[in-house]
């Protein structure tokens, strides 16, 4: 195991700018993942990890020919996003966030401008407990590998695609598969989501401020809402997808 104790060290400045910059992560197509069970989520979904930083006396479990770097536990302590540090960093291959020319799947979440990474990674992994396709990200929302997303996923985003694109990319996407989409909101067409036919179907999450966009709201086929109090107006973005991604799931039970 090599051992690096200098902050100056291109690891380490490479570290706290894939932290600190999505377009560095872009760049460089790499994202950091922190903590061991993270790191066995990522080598059991056969990811590309180029190297593995510990604190010392931290043995990780990973394969031999994966680089090792010991390094002090104030330097990781330094590199680590979270309060309570885990002792493990490791440097992961980017998924191709470029969606494909086929959708192959049923059931889908369209987040539109969803801004808050924790949010985004929490649909990340529901959208994965309850077997949804893929997730297709428009209107500018998270980044879906920022520290805060890929830890909230607790090990989704190794094993369930999500992609970038437009919304009209979006739409063509959904239509060429014939999926149709809906939208959690309210309009004259709004049906109780327990009523909704969505065994084969793609759903709008709206961002958390400014709710579901006026122009992903035109090209959806219907709508639908979650039934609550008259007092309250509108749920947590992750608790409404957690709601709709339920009722997709339950379709098949």
């Amino acid at each position: 195991m090599e051992r690096i104790t200098s902050r100056q060290n291109p690891l380490v400045q490479q570290i706290r700018k894939l932290n600190n910059s999505r377009s560095h992560r872009r760049t460089e197509g790499l994202f950091v993942g922190e903590g061991p069970k993270l790191l066995a989520e990522a080598l059991g979904a056969g990811m590309d990890i180029g190297v593995v930083v510990a604190a010392e006396g931290v043995r990780p479990d990973c394969p031999p020919a994966i680089r090792q770097v010991e390094v002090p536990e104030d330097l990781l302590k330094s590199l680590s996003t979270t309060e309570t540090p885990q002792g493990v960093l490791f440097l992961c291959r980017m998924p191709d966030l470029t969606p494909p020319d086929k959708l192959t799947g049923g059931r889908y979440l369209v987040l539109d401008g969803l801004q808050d990474p924790g949010n985004l990674g929490t649909i990340w992994r529901t959208a994965d407990a309850f077997g949804a396709d893929g997730l297709l990200l428009v209107n500018s929302c998270a980044d879906p590998f920022s520290p805060k997303t890929v830890r909230a996923t607790m090990g989704a985003a190794f094993r369930l695609p999500a992609w970038e694109c437009g919304l009209g990319e979006a739409k063509a996407l959904l239509d060429a598969a014939g999926i149709p989409l809906y939208a959690t909101a309210l309009r004259d067409d709004t049906l109780d989501v327990r009523e909704a036919e969505l065994s084969r179907a793609a759903v709008v999450i709206g961002s958390e401020g400014r709710g579901i966009s006026r122009e992903a709201l035109a090209l959806c086929a219907g709508t639908v809402k979650i039934p609550m109090r008259e007092r309250c107006e509108s749920l947590n973005a992750a608790v409404a997808a957690g709601v709709v991604l339920w009722e997709m799931k339950r379709s098949e039970m």
